[in-house]
């Protein structure tokens, strides 16, 4: 199986996640890297966006998930957006995507979860 490769990288976005008191007053910044191994099953023309997968519908998933409701764990985010990706992407065969906090804590860049899922 012939495969392609689709990456995000520091996708940054806006959302409602946390456990903490001042987190589930208001936004604060995620940002989210994925690489998704995409099957192919023809060949590209250049001219015609239906002969791949469509890099912003798979942006399109990933904001609205984020930004669709209060999530308290950044594991449970990442775990909806794996089902959300499978769900709605049938030719996405592996996910490997990272969901982080960068003002989480003063002393680091960013904390975060990854995870990597194949089907």
């Amino acid at each position: 199986m012939l495969t392609r490769r689709i990456i995000f990288e520091q996708l940054a976005l806006d959302a409602r996640i946390g456990i903490l008191e001042h987190e589930l007053r208001a936004t604060q910044p995620l940002h989210i890297d994925a690489e998704f191994d995409v099957e192919v099953s023809r060949e590209v023309q250049d001219n015609d966006i239906h002969t791949v997968l469509d890099y912003r519908e798979l942006r399109g998933a990933i904001v609205d998930e984020c930004t669709r409701k209060h999530v308290h764990l950044l594991e449970t985010l990442a775990e909806r957006l794996v089902a959300r990706i499978f769900n709605d992407f049938a030719e996405v065969r592996q996910i490997r995507i990272r969901v982080s906090k960068p003002l989480a804590f003063s002393d680091c860049a960013a904390v975060g979860i990854e995870l990597q899922r194949s089907r």
